[in-house]
C-alpha cells in the first residue's frame, strides 16, 4: 500500500491562515506518497499567493473560477483528482489540521479491512474534545458513541473532514452533488457509498478541526446572518433522506416536527422566518432531482 497514490483534496475559501497551516499539516505527514491539490472556491484573500509561496511540487493550486460552495468544490476536486489518476483521494475543509500519522493510520486500516468504500478519521475541537459537527453515524437515527480503541468500527456516514476514498469506488459510485452547495453533501456522498461498500471509523487517525464553534449548527438559536444555509440543509436532507424507504421518511418527520417544535419554544427571536425556512425548503426537497455525474475513463457523463 506504501506505493499508493494519494491526492489530499483540501477546498478552500478566504481562509488562507487556516489553510497555511492545514497545508504545513500535510506536508509533515509521516506517510510521504501525498500530493495536495488545492481547490479555491475564487478566493479574494490573496489565497493563491499563500499557497503559491510554498514552492512545493507536491502542491497544485486551482482556481474554480466562482465559488461552487463546499460541494460544488468538493466534486471539482475529486474530479481533479481522478483525472490525474491518484489511487485514493484524502478529502477535507480548510480549517482541517490532521496530525502527522493521520494519513499513515488510515492507510494501515486500508490494509486491514480491504475492500472498503470510505474511512473517517476521529475528530476534535481546538479544545481536544469530539467535534460534535464531525460525528459519523452508524444508523440513520444513530451517532457513532465508542471513539475509542484501536480497532475500526463500522459506520455509514462520514463528513468531509478527513475522508479517503478509493478512485475506483469514486469511478462507480460517481461525484459528490455540487447542486447541494453547502451541507449534507458529505452525507448524502458518504451513504450513496456506504450502500454497496463497508465503510469504517479509525479511531486512532486524529485530525483537529478549527471550526470557530464547537456548539454545532442549529436554525434555533443561530444567527439570522446563516439562515440561508439552512435552506440548503433542510433541501437537501430530504434528498439524502427520501431515497432510504419507509425509515428514511420517519427520520424526516420525526426530525422535522422536531425542529418546528424547538423553534416556537425556545427560538430567541425571528420564529416566524425560522419556521417559514424549514417548511419550504423541506417541501423544495421533496421535488429537488439534481443528476449525479460520473467518469469513467476521463469522460463524464450524467445519469
Amino acid at each position: 500500500m506504501m506505493n499508493k497514490k494519494i491526492a489530499a483534496v483540501v477546498v478552500t475559501y478566504n481562509r488562507k491562515k487556516l489553510l497555511a497551516e492545514c497545508i504545513d499539516a500535510l506536508l509533515a505527514q509521516t506517510y510521504r506518497n501525498l500530493d495536495i491539490l488545492v481547490i479555491d472556491n475564487a478566493s479574494t484573500d490573496g489565497t493563491r499567493e499563500i499557497v503559491k509561496a510554498f514552492k512545493n511540487p507536491q502542491i497544485r493550486y486551482i482556481n474554480t473560477g466562482e465559488n461552487l460552495g463546499g460541494a460544488g468544490g468538493f466534486q471539482f476536486g475529486v474530479k481533479q483528482g481522478v483525472n490525474a489518476e491518484y489511487d485514493y483521494l484524502w478529502l477535507m475543509d480548510d480549517d482541517s489540521i490532521p496530525t502527522p500519522n493521520a494519513l499513515e493510520k488510515l492507510i494501515e486500516t486500508a490494509d486491514t479491512v480491504g475492500n472498503f468504500g470510505f474511512l473517517s478519521s476521529k475528530v476534535l475541537w481546538k479544545d481536544q474534545s469530539l467535534c460534535k459537527m464531525n460525528i459519523p453515524k452508524v444508523s440513520l437515527n444513530h451517532k457513532l458513541t465508542n471513539f475509542n480503541g484501536n480497532k475500526p468500527k463500522k459506520i455509514i456516514m462520514g463528513t468531509f473532514v478527513s475522508f479517503l476514498v478509493p478512485v475506483k469506488v469514486v469511478k462507480e459510485i460517481g461525484l459528490p452533488i455540487k447542486e447541494f452547495f453547502i451541507w449534507a453533501d458529505d452525507f448524502e456522498y458518504s451513504r450513496r457509498i456506504s450502500r454497496k461498500y463497508s465503510a469504517y471509523f479509525v479511531p486512532e487517525s486524529i485530525v483537529i478541526h478549527k471550526c470557530k464553534s464547537n456548539t454545532g449548527s442549529n436554525i434555533v438559536n443561530d444567527s439570522s446572518k446563516r439562515f440561508n444555509r439552512y435552506r440548503y440543509a433542510y433541501r437537501n436532507e430530504v434528498y439524502l433522506y427520501r431515497r432510504e424507504g419507509i425509515a428514511g421518511w420517519n427520520h424526516l418527520l420525526l426530525k422535522t416536527g422536531l425542529h418546528l417544535t424547538k423553534v416556537i419554544l425556545k427560538a430567541p427571536d425571528n420564529k416566524k422566518t425560522r419556521l417559514k425556512i424549514i417548511w419550504e425548503s423541506t417541501l423544495k426537497g421533496l421535488s429537488f432531482n439534481p443528476k449525479i455525474e460520473y467518469i469513467n475513463n476521463g469522460k463524464e457523463k450524467n445519469e
